[in-house]
């Protein structure tokens, strides 16, 4: 069988390194993560080898839902909880690519816009806006980050 996906197989050789180094918390996060993505190997009908483009939106997903708990942990005063997720988020984020800020975000949905030629439809046209800049903002940038841009340039 063919590896297809060297972000995997990264993952596994990191894990190892972090167990012989008792790094607990790298550890832990890594095995999350890979059993994160056995879980989506196999589901649906028949089970699958991930690309890396699918590890990495596996590895956006988990990095969101560290974020979410963190924001949860906050909101609820227990700030060792929200410590600890936001280490773990810290661990998937080196899996990543190079998130992008906020003008680049801007600058990317400027862009789209201008490409469709959408500027004065106003909201109606976010979903074809979302919809050209998905694929160039996918594990580079959160997907709320970037709806809530289309929607301030579009109103």
């Amino acid at each position: 069988m063919v590896h297809m996906s060297e972000l995997k197989d990264r993952l596994r050789a990191d894990l190892t390194d972090a167990i012989k180094a008792r790094e607990s918390l790298k550890s832990s996060t890594i095995r999350m993560v890979l059993t994160a993505i056995t879980n989506a190997e196999v589901a649906g009908k028949e089970s699958k080898e991930l690309t890396d483009e699918d590890v990495l939106t596996v590895l956006a997903q988990e990095a969101k839902k560290r974020r979410e708990a963190a924001a949860a942990f906050d909101d609820a005063g227990r700030t060792e909880a929200a410590g600890k997720e936001r280490m773990e988020a810290a661990v998937i984020a080196d899996y990543l690519p190079e998130q992008l800020s906020p003008e680049e975000i801007s600058a990317l949905v400027t862009e789209a816009i201008a490409e469709l030629g959408v500027a004065g439809e106003g909201m109606k046209a976010m979903g074809r806006v979302m919809g050209v800049l998905n694929p160039k903002v996918k594990g580079r940038a959160d997907g709320g980050a970037v709806a809530a841009e289309v929607k301030r340039l579009l109103s």
